[in-house]
């Protein structure tokens, strides 16, 4: 019997976000009860799209657990203090004040001018990297250039990113975390000093931000914190859309035209979602379809399913490019949905173009041989190219 298979047969819910084919034991768990109570991992798993919408909306969940609003590992040190001031990773009323900006911001990005900018990027970035550290660096080099960051400095801050968002994960060890509490300090550091500039660069995403949040605001802590957020934001979840939409050109036929254009990037993310679960934890004693949740548990949505429940999104199984109506809930849903939906999938886009420019071929992509970076929750695939 597979070793992630327990004795009922359902895949274990976090080993599953590794597996070369998690949809069929996601099925069967959404054919379910809207909970099952999943004692290897002390949580309760949600599948089904109703319920899974409901509880990401509802005030009785959290973010994170009443008693740890940053995680122990992090507390006291500079990575603790960057993502206890993060609005997704928060529910303070501190957080709320800075979220507004935020989303205005990237709510009315000129997203054909940041595709054309991140193009460029990648064109030019092209054969410096192996693909697998591709999928990471050019979405982060795209929104830090975004930022205003000069051209010199790309490299090295997707270094820091990547140092930093290591720490986001439970599988974080010793090492991980020393280098995230350096890297946090460095990108805290840096973006102090890019927002004390006195001139931004016009038409930058930093003066876009700045100008959302007020003069009050615009040299706050809690905004430079939120700032390095939109790049460690983009960074795994960004990596995973990139490298399932490569798997997606071998097993579903390249994009047309051949700009990749949104709807497919957004098939890809509904069909084979990077990311694939989030977490919650109860606050407050609440109901579901009849059951408890308690104060302090913790509730595992399995967001991955849910998209490919056929009462959210018909024939789900199918990959439709030109699927009407299609509904995505791996951005989130409700108070903490990710405003940079566009955003990410105009950087997945570019960056698919310029690898397959730079003459990235099928057969090449075809090697994949079913691994992905270990993870808890994204699903990122990796190849040893």
């Amino acid at each position: 019997m597979d070793a992630l298979l327990a004795t009922d047969g359902l895949m274990d819910p976090i080993a599953a976000v590794t597996h070369p084919d998690p949809y069929p034991h996601y099925a069967r768990w959404r054919d379910g009860p809207a909970l099952t109570w999943e004692a290897r991992r002390c949580l309760w798993v949600v599948t089904r799209a109703d319920a899974v919408q409901h509880l990401l909306a509802t005030p009785a969940l959290r973010v994170r657990p009443a008693a740890e609003p940053v995680p122990a590992a992090l507390v006291g040190q500079p990575a603790g203090e960057l993502f206890g001031l993060l609005i997704r990773m928060n529910d303070g009323p501190a957080h709320t004040t800075q979220r507004p900006a935020i989303q205005r911001t990237l709510a009315g990005l000129p997203l054909r001018q940041v595709r054309a900018q991140a193009l460029a990027l990648g064109r030019a970035q092209a054969g410096r990297s192996t693909l697998d550290n591709a999928l990471f660096e050019w979405p982060v080099q795209a929104v830090a250039q975004a930022l205003g960051f000069a051209a010199a400095e790309l490299p090295h801050v997707a270094a820091w990113v990547r140092e930093f968002a290591a720490c986001l994960s439970p599988l974080a060890g010793t090492d991980e975390l020393v280098n995230a509490h350096r890297a946090a300090e460095t990108l805290m550091a840096r973006m102090t000093r890019l927002v004390a500039e006195s001139a931004p660069r016009d038409a930058s995403l930093l003066q876009a931000v700045q100008a959302a949040a007020g003069a009050q605001s615009r040299h706050a802590r809690p905004l430079i914190a939120n700032l390095v957020g939109l790049l460690s934001q983009t960074c795994d979840a960004t990596a995973g859309l990139v490298g399932n939409s490569l798997l997606a050109w071998v097993r579903h036929g390249a994009p047309a035209p051949a700009d990749t254009p949104s709807a497919w990037i957004e098939e890809v993310a509904r069909h084979d979602a990077p990311v694939q679960n989030t977490r919650r934890f109860v606050a407050e004693d609440t109901v579901l379809d009849g059951q408890l949740l308690r104060a302090g548990d913790a509730v595992l949505l399995v967001l991955a399913a849910a998209q490919r429940d056929p009462a959210l999104n018909p024939a789900p199984d199918r990959f439709d490019p030109g699927r009407p109506g299609r509904r995505l809930l791996g951005f989130g849903h409700g108070p903490h949905a990710c405003p940079g939906q566009a955003l990410a999938t105009t950087l997945a886009g570019a960056a698919v173009q310029a690898l397959r420019e730079h003459g990235l071929d099928r057969d090449r992509v075809a090697c994949h041989a079913g691994r992905y970076r270990a993870s808890v929750n994204a699903r990122i695939p990796v190849w040893g190219l």
